[in-house]
């Protein structure tokens, strides 16, 4: 419904500017010999000619109209010329407009804000613009007056002859003795002409326009003198213009709200409002809508020029007229899927030119019943979050459709799955994106997180390659997919491992997949001497290892031991040779454990590798200042021990960066820690966390002889 906005008390210019028969024009700039002859532009369906969706001003002189088929047109205007409008995916392609509107935009935003309120229809806010040549250079102070302002039709004037008509609009917009807003609006008339102007220059199009002082008036004004002309409502002319509009010419009083205002209270025109007080037309229409009534009747409108050059939404949609209507399940998803690609490619160029998301996807459809029992049922329309690419699209798309189709039918014979098949017509859908909003500066990829994590995991010399940005795209990417930003591959996702299926790895070598890079891999031993210190901090995690990978049993000497498989070095992998050259030596696990190593093939290597990366210990933020004083040495060794520092209460920790051991020192209270935080926190953080801020005391060791009972002991003299 209509909201009232206060309207401002200074004085506002704007203007409405409206191309003429804009897909006519487009085609005639395409094939210029069709300018000066009878032109139409029909649609794809070539039933009876093609409906006609813009017609021509040399072919309206015959009659012919828009609502017409071809064959309609050609009896009524037999040179007529019936151009077919570009098709795609089986329905019109509108990309030509659009390119061809976007030219004109280009043009009309350089003077002041500018709002595109469809293909071919822009508002502007003129008032700066009016306001700095009133300072600068005033209509009355010029010496001539471009022909093409002459031209303007000024409501209040009489302009009843051509030649004297052109010396009145000189008069009054040289008037020096009007009021600040008629000089502002006669600012306002000149600039507009010349955006016209400049606009039939460098496009070729011709465009009409209203000039006024709201949104309302001008966009009334621009349809009243066309083609090629530009219209004005001094605020002295608003009545006489209102009088006698027909209520239903008026924007958002051509549906019901207009239809109930002529029917219950017998307005037909716009003056016919002023003789209802406010207080009625609120009780009968609602407090906003009421006070919206009441301000239009009298000029009033406080609406403004919203800075917008790239459209609201983005939508895709088709009809089925007569025998053509959809009425199988399969022809519904067949169309929803090409409407789906056409509004996949639309949004993913709005995202590369204009770095703008939509995030609501909306499915309207219109259809009826065979046993028309409610003729006047509409199919509801549904929504849901929008996720990029064609094939979510038209899943989502689908699934709207047939919870649509639920509600339609109702409950009963929704559960009924021969009438969910059967019994319904679709004559139209369409698929539509909205809540577009730009991509804050700065906003990338959570993929960059991920690949920093790695570049450090993996070398802390090597550059981690071009930073780029990705935009929010990759948040609503499938879960199963991942882009790589570095080497611009896509890499499946299977099982939560990254595809690991090479299982004839060098044991010193490793192909990093996600820098295509040869990196090293770290020695067993040097990963065991890593584990021992773990385990001797008593901080080491069972990790789960692949069952390719995991340690397997044999029998020796009748006991069942468990072993694990050896990765050769290097060097002796060449010497290995015949049939047991892939094969690993089998060490018991008791070897393992008199030698204190960890040993793991190159494949589970790799894949720790990769799992340290994105599940890495949070002590790697933690890590204490080994090359600090030895106060902090002997802090260090108190918590390997397991004592608490002296006071018992505060602690002090090295956040150590990326690339280097030592870092800012962190102190922090324990008392101010709080617990509920910790808790949150998945259970094996929370006992690394807790091992840093309560770390277990030694246990006291009792000396023999020492306990109670010595004392109760007979005595030894006695």
């Amino acid at each position: 419904m209509p909201v009232a906005k206060p309207e401002s008390s200074d004085a506002r210019i704007i203007a409405h500017v409206d191309m003429d028969c804009f897909y006519v024009q487009v085609e005639q700039r395409k094939q210029p010999h069709l300018r000066g002859v009878p032109t139409a532009v029909v649609q794809y369906n070539a039933w009876k000619g093609g409906g006609l969706i813009a017609v021509g001003y040399e072919a309206r002189k015959f009659g012919v109209k828009r609502s017409m088929r071809g064959d309609e047109a050609k009896k009524i205007c037999p040179q007529i010329q019936l151009v077919q409008v570009p098709v795609a995916r089986g329905k019109a392609d509108l990309k030509t407009y659009r390119d061809a509107g976007s030219e004109v935009v280009r043009i009309l935003s350089k003077k002041g804000r500018c709002e595109r309120a469809s293909i071919d229809e822009v508002y502007l806010d003129l008032t700066d613009a009016a306001e700095a040549m009133l300072v600068e250079t005033p209509p009355e102070s010029m010496e001539a007056i471009d022909v093409e302002a002459l031209k303007s039709h000024v409501l209040g004037l009489d302009q009843t002859e051509q030649s004297d008509s052109q010396e009145c609009v000189r008069m009054w917009l040289t008037k020096s003795d009007s009021d600040y807003r008629d000089k502002l609006l006669a600012c306002g008339t000149l600039i507009v002409a010349e955006l016209r102007m400049q606009v039939l220059k460098e496009t070729e199009f011709t465009c009409s326009a209203g000039i006024s002082h709201n949104k309302m008036l001008a966009k009334l004004a621009s349809a009243m003198n066309k083609p090629a002309q530009q219209t004005v409502v001094p605020h002295s002319c608003v009545k006489g213009l209102l009088d006698s509009l027909p209520i239903k010419k008026m924007k958002q009083l051509g549906g019901k709200l207009g239809s109930s205002l002529e029917s219950d209270l017998g307005v037909n025109t716009v003056g016919d409002l002023l003789r209802f007080p406010e207080q009625k037309l609120q009780e009968r229409y609602g407090f906003n809508t009421g006070t919206w009534l009441w301000n239009i009747a009298r000029g009033i409108s406080g609406e403004e020029v919203q800075c917008r050059l790239l459209p609201k939404s983005h939508g895709s949609g088709k009809s089925f007229p007569g025998p053509q209507a959809l009425r199988t399940i399969s022809s519904v998803q067949h169309w929803l899927t090409e409407l789906s690609e056409e509004l996949s490619e639309r949004l993913c160029s709005d995202l590369d030119q204009n770095r703008r998301m939509a995030h609501t996807l909306t499915l309207h459809a219109s259809a009826y019943e065979l046993s028309d029992s409610d003729p006047h049922k509409k199919f509801p329309s549904k929504s849901c979050p929008l996720r990029y690419g064609a094939a979510k699209i038209q899943e989502d798309a689908l699934n709207l459709f047939k919870a649509g189709l639920r509600d339609y039918l109702g409950s009963y014979r929704a559960n009924s799955q021969r009438d969910l098949n059967s019994g319904w017509r679709i004559t139209s859908l369409s698929v539509s994106a909205s809540k577009i909003m730009a991509i804050p500066s700065g906003t990338c990829s959570i993929t960059k997180y991920l690949h920093s994590q790695h570049s450090y995991c993996a070398s802390s010399d090597k550059p981690q390659g071009n930073d780029t940005q990705e935009t929010a795209l990759l948040s609503v990417m499938d879960s199963s997919e991942a882009h790589d930003e570095y080497t611009g591959e896509e890499t499946k996702i299977e099982n939560g491992h990254l595809g690991c299926t090479d299982y004839s790895v060098n044991s010193s070598e490793a192909l990093d997949k996600f820098t295509g890079e040869e990196t090293e891999v770290k020695n067993a031993t040097d990963r065991s001497n890593w584990d021992q210190e773990e385990c001797e901090r008593g901080l080491w995690k069972d990790e789960v290892m692949d069952p390719c990978c995991s340690s397997k049993e044999f029998e020796k000497d009748g006991v069942v031991q468990e072993a694990t498989r050896l990765p050769l070095a290097a060097s002796e992998s060449k010497l290995c040779s015949g049939p047991n050259k892939s094969e690993f030596p089998i060490i018991t696990l008791e070897e393992q454990k008199s030698k204190k190593t960890r040993i793991m093939s190159p494949l589970c290597t790799k894949r720790n590798k990769s799992k340290d990366k994105g599940t890495a210990s949070i002590l790697r933020f933690f890590k204490p200042d080994l090359s600090s004083t030895s106060r902090n040495q002997e802090h260090s060794e108190s918590i390997q021990d397991g004592l608490s520092p002296a006071d018992g209460h505060t602690s002090e920790l090295r956040l150590s960066d990326n690339r280097e051991v030592g870092g800012e020192r962190w102190n922090y209270n324990v008392d101010e820690i709080d617990i509920s935080v910790i808790d949150e926190l998945p259970p094996e953080i929370q006992k690394e966390v807790w091992c840093w801020i309560r770390p277990r005391k030694r246990s006291n060791t009792v000396n023999r002889g020492s306990t109670i009972s010595r004392y109760f002991l007979p005595s030894k003299s006695s």
